[in-house]
């Protein structure tokens, strides 16, 4: 999209663009997918700009038209496997997401709730084992966050891209420039910010919730990010512009997108040092997927 909604650095972009995403499983003009794009450079993330979408649609188009990306995005990439078990559905994972892309939502919701509801109380849901490293939803579930929706909405549009899952699909047998132009790993920005934070919130949808304590927080966030004092190792730079459009931002959609790029930087350092998984575990469920960073 970019234009007014776009808030820019005067540096030139790497190569390899870094993003971040923060997701919507429905965007709209007031929920709107934000993307933070950036490059890495000597143990600094440099935020380049952020790209604000309204629609599925014009999130697809913009990652179709840049050729080279590795991004970081809030959103599952797979189901748990004692879930995908108990429903028969297919158990690799590119079948399995072909699968779950076919059902309506409605049909998903169904399903799922059949699932909960054949269980006991306080073990509804399945997890993935990312999940319980990650203290994050599980990803079947479709309320309160409806992640399971943002897999459904997100992951065939990352495929359709041509984006390449490490740990997911077999490593491109070429890795030409083809092969691996546009790389997609799973974040989870309240990972990286509980880590700063502690239990203290950041963010509210609810304009009632936009508390000074909130800004306060968020402040105490970004200055964290830019001192590099996370397990990360990386600092994050901004402009003024930049750090006050995080800080004013009481939803916290934008820093969440930024929260996002420094773990997609820090998974390219690590393939920039041989890691051809890009800091995934080598032994992580092929079917589940993994949190980067976890």
């Amino acid at each position: 999209m970019g234009g007014p909604e776009s808030i820019s650095s005067t540096a030139a972009p790497a190569t390899t663009l870094l993003l971040g995403c923060d997701f919507s499983s429905a965007p709209n003009a007031k929920k709107l997918i934000v993307l933070a794009v950036g490059a890495l450079n000597s143990g600094r993330v440099q935020l380049l700009k952020l790209e604000r979408f309204p629609s599925l649609a014009s999130f697809a188009n913009w990652l179709q038209g840049n050729p080279r990306w590795l991004g970081a995005f809030d959103l599952p990439f797979g189901l748990p496997r004692e879930l995908v078990q108990v429903l028969g559905w297919p158990e690799d994972w590119q079948s399995c997401i072909a699968h779950f892309a076919s059902l309506s939502r409605d049909q998903i919701r169904a399903e799922f709730a059949a699932f909960c509801n054949a269980r006991p109380a306080g073990g509804k849901f399945a997890h993935r084992a990312t999940d319980r490293v990650a203290l994050s939803s599980p990803s079947m579930k479709w309320v309160n966050p409806p992640v399971a929706f943002m897999l459904h909405a997100g992951v065939p549009i990352l495929l359709a891209a041509g984006a390449y899952f490490p740990g997911l699909q077999s490593p491109p047998r070429k890795r030409g420039q083809h092969a691996t132009a546009r790389v997609a790993l799973e974040a989870y920005p309240g990972m990286l910010a509980r880590q700063i934070l502690g239990s203290r919130s950041y963010k509210a949808d609810d304009r009632a919730r936009q508390t000074p304590e909130r800004l306060i927080a968020r402040k105490d966030l970004i200055h964290a990010l830019e001192r590099g004092a996370t397990h990360l190792g990386l600092r994050l730079k901004l402009t003024h512009a930049q750090r006050d459009a995080l800080a004013d931002d009481p939803t916290g959609d934008a820093l969440d997108a930024t929260l996002c790029l420094m773990q997609a930087a820090w998974a390219q350092a690590r393939h920039d040092t041989g890691d051809a998984n890009y800091g995934l575990p080598a032994d992580l469920d092929p079917l589940e997927g993994w949190i980067v960073t976890a």
